[in-house]
C-alpha cells in the first residue's frame, strides 16, 4: 500500500521526503494552500493588465532580459522556454529522484509566490500519484539559474511532450496522461519559467545522498563494534568521560552508540587484563571520526530540509503589496556545499571501515589467521575483497574532492557565477554504494573474525547480526566466489537500513 502524504507547503518533514524517495507515494495538498495560490496568480495578471514590463512573463530569458515579447506572444514564450532548455544529456534520473524532485516541485509552487495557476499544481500531483514519472536525463544543469535542462525535461512531460516511465516502461508522455486521465498543461504567463526556475534537482540528488549516507553510517558504527571484539579490541577508548572533555556531541553520541553495542561481549571479559596497551587509530578513534561525520550529516540534513521547503524560482510574487521581485533564490550554492560536506563524510565512513579490513586480515595487528582463513597459501581467504574495498576507497577520495567552489559562467556571462550543485549532488550516490560494498566487506571479515574466537560470544546485540549474516552466508573455511555475498550484504543489510536495527536496541 502506498504512503499517503498530506503537504502543507513550507513544512515538509524528513519523513514524508524519505517515504517518496523509498517508494511510490500518494499526495494531498491541504486546503488551505490554494488561496494564495490564486492571489499570486492575480497579481501577475493585474501587471500583465497594466502593461508592466515584468522579467520572464512579457520580456526574454538570461541576456535577452530586455527584449519585450508582444502580448499576443506570452503564452508561446512560456512554450519555447520548456521546449528550447531540454537539452540535458546521459542516463535518466531513477524513478525515486524524480518523484522527490515532483513533490518539491509542487510544494514550492504551492507556497503561492510563483505566480501560477492551481491547475499546475494540480497536474504535478495527479502526474505523481499516477506513477507518471517525467524522463529527466541526468547531465546538463550547472546549478545556478535553476536546474534548468532537468526541470525542462520534468515540465515537457506535464504539457504532452516527451517521455514518462510508468511502471518502469518508457512510453510517450501523451499517452500515458490520456491513459490516466490527465489533461495536459497548456501554459500560461510565467509558468512554464517557474516549473524551470528552482533547486528541486538538485536538492533531491543530495537528499538521495543523505539517506544513502544515514544508512552507510548506521552500518558503519555496526560493523566497526564487531571488528572491535574480531579484533580483540579495548572498549575503553568508548569510555563516555574521554569524550565529555571534548564536548563534541556528534563524538558523545557515537561513543555511546559502541558502549551499547559492546555490552556484554564475552570477547571483552576475556582479554581485559590483556598486555596491549592500545589499539590502532580505526579502533580506537571511532568515536572522533564517526562523530564527525555524524555532525556533518546532521548539518547537511538541517540544510536540505530547508532548502526542500524554499521557494526557490524567479521572479517572485509578492500578493500583499502586488509586487514581483526578481532575485536569485534559483542560486544552489546552500545545496553544493551541503553535497560537498556529505561527500567528505561519506568517504571518511568507508575509508576507516577499509583500514580495519586491513587490519583484521593483518595477523600481526588482529591476531587471527593470515587474511581469515585457515590453510593460508591453498587459501586466499580475504586478500582481494580487501583490494575491492581498497578500490573502492580510493575512487572515494577522488570524488570527495570539492564541487562547488567550480564556476564555470554560462549565458553570455550573464549567469557568471554557478554553483555545480546538480553534479555534487548527483555524486553522492555512487559514493554511497562503494561505500557501502566496503561495509559489506567489513561485515564479512568481522563474522569471520568472530567466528574464530568461539566458543566465546561477542555482545547479544552483535551476535544477532552475526547470526543474520551467516544464514545466507557460511563460514570460509575455504576459497570460494566471494561476489555474491557481498552484494548480498550490500543490498540486503546495508542499504536496506537493516542494521540500523542494532542501534535501535
Amino acid at each position: 500500500m502506498q504512503e499517503q502524504i498530506t503537504v502543507q507547503p513550507g513544512q515538509l518533514t524528513y519523513q514524508q521526503l524519505l517515504a517518496t524517495y523509498d517508494g511510490p507515494v500518494q499526495v494531498h495538498l491541504v486546503d488551505e494552500c490554494w488561496a494564495a495560490v490564486s492571489r499570486s496568480y492575480d497579481v501577475v495578471l493585474n501587471l500583465l493588465k497594466k502593461g508592466a514590463s515584468i522579467y520572464g512573463l512579457n520580456t526574454g530569458f538570461g541576456l535577452l532580459a530586455n527584449k519585450r515579447i508582444p502580448d499576443t506572444d506570452l503564452d508561446q514564450l512560456q512554450l519555447n522556454i520548456v521546449r528550447s532548455h531540454c537539452a540535458g544529456t546521459g542516463e535518466l534520473l531513477e524513478d525515486s529522484i524524480v518523484r522527490l524532485t515532483m513533490l518539491l516541485k509542487l510544494a514550492s509552487l504551492a507556497r503561492g509566490y510563483s505566480g501560477v495557476r492551481p491547475v499546475v499544481i494540480e497536474t504535478l500531483v495527479a502526474c505523481l500519484n499516477a506513477g507518471v514519472l517525467p524522463c529527466i536525463p541526468a547531465k546538463g544543469s550547472v546549478g545556478a539559474s535553476g536546474d534548468l535542462a532537468p526541470l525542462a525535461h520534468l515540465s515537457l512531460a506535464l504539457i504532452g511532450e516527451g517521455q514518462v516511465r510508468c511502471e518502469g516502461k518508457i512510453v510517450s508522455a501523451e499517452s500515458a496522461l490520456q491513459q490516466h486521465g490527465i489533461s495536459p498543461l497548456r501554459l500560461g504567463p510565467k509558468e512554464g519559467l517557474a516549473l524551470l526556475n528552482g533547486t528541486q534537482v538538485s536538492t533531491s540528488l543530495a537528499l538521495a545522498g543523505l539517506f544513502e549516507s544515514q544508512r552507510c553510517f548506521n552500518a558503519a558504527i555496526v560493523t566497526g563494534a564487531m571488528s572491535v571484539d574480531a579484533a580483540m579490541g579495548s572498549d575503553t577508548p568508548f569510555d563516555s568521560r574521554i569524550h565529555e572533555i571534548r564536548n563534541h556531541q556528534g563524538q558523545i553520541d557515537c561513543a555511546k552508540m559502541y558502549r551499547k553495542l559492546l555490552a556484554g561481549s564475552e570477547i571483552r571479559d576475556s582479554h581485559r587484563e590483556c598486555s596491549r596497551v592500545q589499539d590502532p587509530y580505526s579502533l580506537r578513534c571511532q568515536p572522533q571520526v564517526m562523530g564527525a561525520c555524524l555532525e556533518s550529516i546532521r548539518h547537511v540534513s538541517d540544510v536540505l530540509i530547508r532548502e526542500a521547503n524554499a521557494v526557490s524560482d524567479n521572479p517572485l510574487v509578492f500578493f500583499d503589496d502586488s509586487s514581483i521581485l526578481s532575485g536569485g533564490n534559483f542560486h544552489a550554492q546552500p545545496v553544493a556545499m551541503a553535497a560537498d560536506e556529505l561527500a567528505i563524510a561519506i568517504s571518511e565512513i568507508g575509508s576507516l571501515s577499509e583500514r580495519r579490513i586491513a587490519l583484521l586480515i593483518d595477523r600481526h595487528l588482529s591476531e587471527l589467521p593470515s587474511f581469515l582463513v585457515e590453510d593460508g597459501g591453498l587459501n586466499s581467504g580475504f586478500m582481494i575483497p580487501h583490494v575491492t574495498a581498497a578500490a573502492l576507497t580510493s575512487e572515494n577520495k577522488h570524488l570527495a574532492s570539492a564541487v562547488s567552489v567550480d564556476s564555470l559562467p554560462t549565458s553570455a556571462n550573464q549567469e557568471d557565477h554557478v554553483s555545480m550543485a546538480t553534479y555534487a549532488a548527483w555524486r553522492l550516490r555512487p559514493m554511497s554504494d562503494n561505500t557501502s560494498a566496503i561495509l559489506a566487506i567489513e561485515l564479512l571479515a568481522a563474522c569471520q573474525g568472530i567466528e574464530f574466537r568461539m566458543p566465546m560470544q561477542t555482545s547479544p546485540q552483535l551476535q544477532r547480526v552475526f547470526a543474520r549474516v551467516r544464514e545466507k552466508v557460511p563460514f570460509y573455511r575455504n576459497d570460494r566466489t566471494f561476489h555474491q555475498d557481498i552484494e548480498w550484504v550490500k543490498v540486503q543489510l546495508i542499504q536496506s537500513d537493516y542494521l540500523k536495527s542494532a542501534l535501535e536496541s
